[in-house]
């Protein structure tokens, strides 16, 4: 058996119509998941579904719309996944918002709350949500997608980097109190990846320069870059890695 393989996996992915969500989702599905795409939009969930449907047969992905800022859509969200395709094995907290590009001194309360509870306490939700039926199983792999951000300051994204620190010590701390159940919680920390999502900033030719100029690769990064590291901390082949931040920016933080 591979060590990537996860056939017979529900692996359930936010934000997954799209961007780096949509990645993981492909990839889990090639690896064997039957994965469940969520987002807002219910037809851009239902393309995604229909390409993996067209890859690898019918059953293998659902479309199960949410939006992770209502508590009561992600319950619903885990309840008709497990009524449709079984327990969730897998959890990729991947959605995220961030309303505001600017100086963090200038963020109003509105948008700084929205920051907060869309990126760090809808992922608390979720774990809460999902992590009881892995902790009775024994066996699960929850991934949050933070950022390189997380681990640095930013004049025109800070408030979005505050949230994606406060997941890393969310995996840290979930790590702790799931891993002797065999519960492994983890983040991934992409660095500035081509998606919808980060437009404003490769598109800034000063901000693409100064991060491809101080990267070994000299490039930014592309979704699917980021979903092999996803199905390998959800895979066997990530058994023992839990509380962990898994970097992947083209070597920026070791540029500067």
């Amino acid at each position: 058996m591979s060590l990537f393989d996860l056939t017979g996996k529900v692996a359930l992915i936010t934000g997954s119509s799209r961007g780096i969500g949509r990645a993981i989702a492909l990839r889990m599905a090639e690896h064997g998941a039957r994965v469940v795409i969520s987002s807002r939009k219910r037809e851009a969930c239902a393309a995604v579904v229909a390409e993996i449907e067209a890859a690898h047969g019918a059953g293998r992905a659902v479309a199960i719309p949410a939006s992770i800022s209502v508590k009561a859509e992600l319950e619903h969200l885990v309840a008709e996944t497990e009524s449709r395709l079984g327990p969730v094995d897998v959890l990729v907290c991947n959605a995220a918002s961030n309303p505001y590009y600017g100086p963090l001194a200038g963020i109003s309360d509105a948008q700084f709350r929205k920051i907060l509870e869309n990126n760090v306490l809808s992922n608390h939700w979720l774990i809460q949500m999902v992590a009881p039926g892995m902790v009775a199983r024994r066996d699960g792999a929850i991934v949050i997608v933070s950022s390189i951000g997380a681990l640095k300051g930013s004049p025109v994204i800070g408030a979005y980097n505050v949230s994606k620190a406060a997941d890393l010590q969310l995996a840290r701390n979930y790590a702790v109190e799931y891993g002797p159940a065999n519960v492994r919680v983890n983040c991934l920390c992409p660095g500035l990846i081509r998606t919808d999502f980060a437009r404003a900033l490769w598109e800034d030719p000063a901000m693409l320069a100064a991060t491809t100029d101080a990267a070994p690769l000299r490039r930014i990064g592309e979704p699917d870059e980021i979903a092999g590291a996803a199905v390998f901390l959800a895979s066997a082949a990530g058994r023992f890695v839990t509380g962990q931040a898994l970097v992947i920016d083209g070597g920026v933080t070791i540029a500067r």
